[in-house]
């Protein structure tokens, strides 16, 4: 495979803070085994429904368990009008919904419930809603579906809409204000960690059915300086020792959060996504422990928080340059604590929040668990955000006993990354000590040093390489695994091929598959579900073009709800979003999918320059939760001098614009899309 990019490259469709291309492994890519599979003329018109059954039977153990566990699942009913698209400053939703927007980044929730404002402390940013919202979960309160905690992923912040201190200044979306030295002012570096990690929040419906935030003791934030307890295999190695904790048992806050999970014994898991950007490391030369995560040789950070002007020890951290005369002298390690699933147990705010290490070090965008079965092992899918990289699952060595499951579980057992097979079949390879060509001779010394380098594990394993895996989930009847993949833009022209029937995968797709036995199996069979794109460009479960109300690109969030409606989220770049070939799509958008029909309907638009991301609903399914992320992102530098936001949502008038949380029902008081 060659790769027209060099690592630290710039891609144009790259968000900001997305990894740049740093995997130059020579495994497999998904394109090159599609393309093998198919001729790019099979896919163009209508043949995908024969791919989908081809791949599916060609082993049968595999699709005689697809088969009869698919036909005997009801479709679940998509019983709203679509929506067309919007490049409105709003949020549009079908007729019979209605839409409330709250808790929008600075609302207050503890403390002495501090204001927001502009002109807010750093304190005041660990009592208020964090900046950026992303993956979220509703945990009910004695099982009511009008009481309960929210709790959320604050992924990454604007700067320029944080601070008072920016009012003038000609910075765009990841700019931030610096003195006169290139120091940064220690409150606004407070702010912008506090304004990072993860929102516990009282929520409850008043009688007129608007949500509203509770103050309770349950209220809390874990941000970028929480103390943290770090578990499995990494914990107290010599990977993971600093200044902070000599011992290497213990690490400060959690960044980059995007999407979550939830653990079968009701606790929230927050994933690291793109983490590396944070760091400086002036080191001339820089191991695969953080080379292969995308930190080169630089003094700059993405924020500059090592260069606040105080000098305190909970800012130079983000320097990871070898200063001392061991690595308990100064953070040269302070990355190996990044790039983890963050356990935080909602209902006990004096918990800790513990890194499980054994989920694997990476890009996570999130995990899900398959349907935990009393007896038998838990099962936890994750995807690691960033061009060419990997699916990989955990598998317990303990079974799942209801009555003691907790935490622990995560601890013990075997993490797997995936091959794709040309053959409509796949494999999980096994990242142990001795399996796969994992020994001391080739480099991994034991455990620790195969999971604190899960994705050099994988490249050496002989996995498959993949579109930016994103979201997951799991059909709660069938049981099959869904992973979007949002683009890729460094396919070459001779490399189309049936997932992607373009030079560039520019739009994104959805891929499945179904385990072979159970979810604790090593051997699956895989389709595609749909490829993302215009009417042009698109196909669906059938073979045929996406009709005007379904087209959608870089498919992102992904939930399958208890009927087995399959949510699709999108997040086109805001570098590109409006313009060009993505025009067509207008602002980002939620729809839903009917998993067996392939049938799609756009059900939500957003405002201008803003992700839609999170999703879930009360357990009557009557109430969903949307998150609206950082609207207004595509206001240039030079408007934002002269004031000239390109969005004020959700406030109105000249409003900084705000992330915030969708609250929609039904005017009838019924089931969210049927």
């Amino acid at each position: 495979m060659k790769h027209p990019q060099q690592p630290g490259a710039v891609d144009p469709i790259l968000a900001d803070g997305d990894e740049p291309l740093s995997n130059m492994s020579g495994n497999p890519y998904f394109g090159d085994i599609l393309e093998t599979r198919l001729s790019r003329r099979s896919v163009l018109r209508g043949s995908l429904a024969t791919f989908v059954a081809g791949a599916m039977a060609t082993h049968l153990p595999f699709s005689s368990a697809f088969a009869a566990e698919g036909s005997a699942a009801a479709a679940p009913s998509l019983g709203f009008s679509a929506i067309p698209t919007s490049a409105a400053d709003a949020v549009i939703v079908p007729d019979g919904y209605r839409v409330q927007a709250m808790l929008p980044m600075g609302t207050p929730i503890s403390g002495a419930m501090p204001a927001y404002s502009l002109s807010a402390s750093g304190e005041d940013q660990a009592h208020q809603v964090g900046s950026h919202h992303d993956g979220m979960h509703f945990f009910p309160l004695q099982g009511s579906s009008r009481d309960g905690l929210l709790v959320m992923n604050h992924e990454y912040i604007e700067p320029r809409f944080l601070h008072a201190a920016a009012a003038g200044l000609a910075l765009d979306r990841s700019g931030f204000p610096q003195n006169e030295d290139g120091s940064r002012d220690d409150d606004q570096v407070l702010k912008e960690l506090n304004a990072h990690g993860v929102t516990v929040v009282r929520v409850r419906a008043d009688d007129q059915g608007q949500w509203q935030v509770v103050e309770d003791a349950h209220n809390r934030r874990i941000t970028g300086l929480t103390p943290m307890r770090l578990a499995g295999p990494v914990a107290g190695t010599e990977h993971v020792v600093t200044k902070y904790s000599p011992d290497g048992s213990m690490t400060r806050g959690t960044l980059n959060n995007c999407a979550h999970g939830v653990t079968p014994w009701n606790t929230y898991l927050a994933a690291e996504e793109n983490w590396a950007g944070y760091f400086a490391n002036s080191d001339a030369e820089l191991d695969r422990r953080q080379a292969r995560y995308g930190i080169e040789t630089r003094d700059s950070g993405r924020y500059q928080w090592h260069r606040a002007a105080g000098g305190a020890d909970e800012y130079v951290r983000f320097d990871a340059s070898a200063r001392g005369a061991s690595a308990s002298e100064d953070y040269r390690n302070e990355p190996h604590a990044f790039g983890w699933m963050v356990e935080i147990d909602p209902m006990d705010p004096a918990s800790t929040p513990i890194k499980r290490t054994h989920l694997g070090r990476f890009a996570h965008e999130g995990v899900i668990f398959a349907p935990a079965v009393e007896g038998q092992p838990v099962v936890a899918y994750s995807g690691d955000d960033a061009r060419f990289e990997y699916i990989y699952k955990f598998v317990s060595a303990r079974p799942f006993e209801a009555a003691t499951a907790d935490g622990s579980l995560l601890d013990e057992g075997t993490l797997y990354v995936a091959r794709f097979n040309d053959d409509g079949s796949g494999e999980w390879l096994a990242l142990v000590p001795g399996e796969n060509g994992l020994t001391p001779e080739n480099g991994f010394a034991d455990l620790a040093d195969i999971l604190v380098n899960t994705r050099s594990a994988a490249d050496h394993a002989g996995a498959t390489k993949m579109d930016r895996p994103e979201w997951g989930a799991v059909d709660p009847i069938t049981g099959q695994v869904y992973f979007t993949l949002t683009n890729n833009t460094q396919r070459e022209e001779n490399q189309t091929d049936a997932v992607n029937p373009r030079a560039d995968n520019t739009f994104g797709q959805i891929v499945r598959w179904q385990e072979e036995g159970s979810h604790a199996g090593t051997r699956f069979a895989w389709d595609l579900f749909v490829l993302a794109g215009d009417q042009d460009d698109s196909r669906d479960l059938t073979g045929e073009p996406l009709d005007q109300d379904a087209i959608f690109a870089s498919p992102d969030g992904l939930w399958i709800d208890p009927d087995r409606r399959v949510w699709i989220q999108t997040d086109i770049s805001e570098s590109v979003m409006n313009s060009g070939i993505y025009e067509v799509f207008g602002n980002n958008q939620m729809l839903a999918a009917n998993p067996e029909t392939g049938e799609i309907k756009r059900f939500l638009t957003g405002p201008v320059g803003q992700e839609i991301t999170g999703v879930i609903t009360t357990p009557d399914q009557r109430t969903m939760f949307v998150n609206v992320q950082h609207p207004g992102a595509t206001t240039e530098a030079e408007a934002f001098a002269a004031g000239n936001l390109i969005s004020h949502w959700p406030d109105g008038g000249s409003a900084i614009p705000r992330s915030a949380t969708l609250v929609i029902t039904r005017e009838d008081g019924g089931i969210i899309g049927a």
